[in-house]
């Protein structure tokens, strides 16, 4: 028996998958593998929750920490009669780390201080049986350190991978079946940087389309508004298969708040990114991260991040109550009361509920092209769920939405359907 739980990110998950695969392949038996998330405090604290679980369940079992929960404390998480076994996040991706794990070859911490790692080697994923949606790492760490975030030093700084890497990859997974890759890491943006020649995001998303005129679609995980190049913008207004669907990473709609987070963009440069990708693809959708009760926010500061949602056509919201991360900046600004944190959260939450029901309310009567990933449900190119009555995982098929259930696009099959 082997179980993996992740918790947090896309980046995450990928990272699971390479895990299991590396399990697997050193024969690992009987351990539970927790990849760890340090986002919120809340996060860590379900992690620890789900540590407690997976021994109370499994007796027997090793268990397994890692992810970026463990990184930044693993003498904490080592500390906990539960746990046999810490590992660092760029330990978990090395198949001889899992090789020794399974010979009992291992210390109970094997933790490395990320910041000295300048290279990520490629961590690749084989494609699961039956999904045809994948993610692929393009970039590990963030060179940014804006005050409220802890990930860089769960994560360490930017590393980019080569170009050449990440067409193996993506042309193994599409050669497995996959139909959408989604590219991934902790700051896509910053692809590239690192890199001889520094090339941006834009130019390897080009030429790995190009070079790979077999994948169907291509989309992006969340990216800051002032990284998207000018090859990313021409992308987005010219090439199909990149898909229609921006998920930014905002986090607040007043600019003292943002100047506090140590942000890189005003609430003119948010709106401006957002009408510009709006006129050069008509009908895109747009999502967003948001901090709710950032420290020092006011009624009125709050108010400009709740009208953010309206002057970006923001679709989709991640909301976060704030959550104060040891040794950050911002966890020594002056606090808000967590009661009136939390109804922020409350109010941006229901202000992006009723705005996701208005994009989804105009969907009615449009023909989606929707790649189905379980028997009568998938994606569109929006990102929203479509529920049909047909369809194999795999195939991608002309829908013609004709209402909603829920937070789900409804799509009935149209006549004459393409080649998936």
């Amino acid at each position: 028996m082997i179980e993996l739980v992740s918790f947090g990110c896309r980046l995450n998950a990928f990272e699971t998958e390479v895990m299991r695969g590396h399990a697997a392949a050193a024969g690992l038996r009987h351990a539970v593998v927790i990849n760890t998330c340090a986002v919120t405090a809340e996060a860590t604290r379900q992690a620890r929750q789900a540590i407690r679980k997976a021994r109370r369940q499994n007796p027997e079992a090793r268990i397994v920490v890692t992810g970026c929960a463990a990184q930044i404390d693993p003498a904490g998480f080592a500390a906990m009669p539960e746990v046999d076994q810490v590992l660092g996040n760029e330990e978990k991706l090395r198949r001889e780390t899992f090789t020794r794990l399974a010979a009992g070859d291992l210390p109970r911490i094997e933790v490395a201080d990320i910041m000295t790692v300048t290279k990520t080697p490629a961590s690749a994923v084989e494609a699961v049986e039956g999904r045809p949606r994948a993610f692929l790492q393009i970039q590990q760490g963030c060179d940014h350190r804006c005050t409220f975030c802890v990930i860089p030093y769960g994560r360490g700084n930017n590393r980019s991978l080569p170009m050449g890497e990440i067409l193996t990859q993506a042309r193994r997974l599409v050669e497995a079946g996959v139909k959408e890759i989604v590219l991934t890491g902790v700051d896509i943006g910053g692809y590239g940087g690192d890199l001889p020649g520094r090339p941006p995001l834009g130019q390897m998303v080009c030429r790995l389309l190009r070079q790979l005129p077999e994948l169907a679609r291509m989309r992006l995980s969340s990216i800051d508004p002032v990284e998207i190049d000018e090859d990313l913008w021409r992308l987005i207004a010219e090439e199909p298969r990149l898909m229609p669907h921006l998920h930014l990473s905002l986090q607040a709609g007043d600019d003292l708040i943002l100047k506090r987070m140590k942000r890189r963009h005003s609430r003119a440069q948010a709106v401006a990114a957002t009408a510009r990708a709006q006129t050069l693809r008509p009908g895109i959708a747009l999502g967003a991260d948001l901090i709710a009760g950032f420290p020092t926010e006011t009624e009125a500061m709050f108010e400009r991040s709740l009208a953010l949602i309206e002057d970006c056509g923001l679709a989709f919201l991640h909301v976060f109550p704030f959550s104060a991360r040891t040794g950050t900046p911002a966890a020594r600004m002056p606090q808000l009361p967590m009661a009136l944190r939390r109804e922020r959260a409350r109010r941006l939450r229901a202000e992006g509920a009723a705005a996701e029901a208005r994009f989804l309310a105009r969907q009615r009567g449009r023909l989606e092209q929707v790649l189905i990933e379980r028997p009568g449900r998938g994606h569109g190119e929006s990102f929203a769920e479509v529920e049909t009555d047909g369809g194999l995982p795999g195939e991608i098929l002309a829908l013609r939405i004709t209402g909603t259930s829920g937070r789900r696009l409804v799509g009935r099959q149209h006549l004459s359907q393409p080649a998936a």
